[in-house]
């Protein structure tokens, strides 16, 4: 059967790397995508997947479903699919969105003809680089009939189990009173308030928890030299660790932005954005694909220690579900987020690794609705790795 579905990702090959290539082209922005889901849409459609385009006001996320919708054993594939500004798929997400109707391609008629008790779901997720489609999704329930959640993502290597950090985004802004800048007493300085601000949290560094970083940048600085600015507003990320350690810092800083006020007389206005949670990748989904990817002769490797991560919505996720986040090789020595990393996203060697890990993680997808045994040792890591977040409010 897991040559049936290498099989049947071969002969959509063509499609799929038409979807990798045009999504690229497209080059859309978080929530943005139109054209992108739309295209995945259309593509599932005709493979026979219920699409239902749009989640609620999500316009550009979707969910496509293929197999028995009363089964216990629901396995979710990610697509991601939105660019950066300036640079465009400069993090792939082309390539990630086109692993995933290729995953779908290979199911074509195995679901309806040899898994009975099965479904796999196709999601679309938007706005992964900034809006956390995923989070969004996760607070609408659309996670909560789902078992297993994968997708993988390009990089400069193969890799398994690395995990990510939790971050926030936080914006600022300070009203006050313009005044001419030769009777500054006559005024409210608002880009004072927001030094106070870059200031305060520069000297509660020491207090907060190990791995917190904030960086920041002033987005609003007023008008002219000559006039007191009524208007300064300020943007800030915040990683850390957890979210847990990322929840002290914000009470932390918002003692800060009080103070701020208290000392200027600027109002403040503040709003942090959806949190990103740190990412917990499931050890036994990972072995499974790093053992399948080296069987095809594909060297895969684990993650160096006291290396910096990044942050994915996909944390959030890996908080309540099983979940993988590999990644695969398109190219030597790249750094996301680069011109070089759009380029190496449409090329040949991206659009073999689009095939090689759609067979891979189509393979893992079937092995999981088989093998009983299997569930039961992913749940088992899952509720042993993952830190319990019953409750738990940011």
């Amino acid at each position: 059967m897991i040559n049936k579905i290498k099989e049947n990702i071969n002969q959509h090959k063509e499609d799929i790397l038409r979807i990798s290539h045009r999504i690229h082209d497209y080059a859309e922005l978080g929530f943005e995508e139109h054209q992108s889901s739309a295209l995945i849409c259309e593509y599932l459609e005709e493979l026979g997947y219920k699409v239902q385009r749009g989640v609620e006001e999500l316009k550009t996320a979707f969910i496509a479903r293929k197999g028995n919708e009363n089964s216990n054993i629901k396995i979710a594939i990610l697509a991601e699919y939105d660019a950066l500004p300036g640079i465009g798929h400069g993090c792939g997400h082309n390539i990630i969105a086109a692993v995933a109707t290729g995953v779908a391609s290979g199911f074509e008629h195995v679901l309806s003809d040899d898994l009975e008790n099965a479904e796999l779901l196709i999601i679309g997720t938007p706005a992964e680089e900034s809006g956390g489609g995923k989070i969004e999704l996760l607070n609408r329930g659309v996670f909560d009939e789902v078992d297993y959640v994968m997708m993988v993502h390009p990089s400069a290597v193969n890799m398994v189990g690395r995990g990510g950090t939790a971050l926030v985004e936080l914006n600022v802004e300070f009203k006050g009173k313009r005044a001419h800048s030769s009777a500054p007493e006559e005024g409210i300085n608002a880009l004072k308030a927001l030094i106070h601000t870059f200031n305060g949290i520069d000297a509660i560094q020491s207090e907060l928890p190990l791995g917190i970083n904030i960086n920041g940048v002033i987005k609003n600085g007023g008008e002219a030299s000559n006039i007191i600015p009524e208007v300064a507003s300020a943007e800030f990320i915040i990683r850390g660790l957890t979210l847990k350690d990322l929840k002290k810092a914000k009470q932390k800083i918002i003692q800060v932005l009080k103070a701020s006020e208290m000392l200027s007389g600027a109002k403040v206005s503040y709003d942090f954005e959806l949190p990103y949670a740190e990412r917990y990748p499931n050890p036994i989904m990972a072995e499974k694909f790093k053992k399948i990817m080296e069987d095809e002769g594909h060297v895969v490797l684990y993650p160096e220690k006291n290396v910096k991560l990044g942050s994915s919505d996909i944390g959030n996720i890996s908080l309540y579900k099983p979940s993988i986040h590999p990644y695969i090789k398109i190219g030597d020595h790249l750094k996301g987020h680069t011109l070089d990393f759009m380029e190496k996203s449409r090329s040949e060697t991206a659009d073999e690794m689009i095939l090689t890990a759609a067979k891979a993680l189509g393979t893992l997808t079937y092995e999981i609705f088989i093998n009983e045994d299997f569930r039961k040792e992913i749940k088992d890591a899952f509720m042993k790795q993952v830190p319990d977040y019953t409750g738990f409010e940011f």
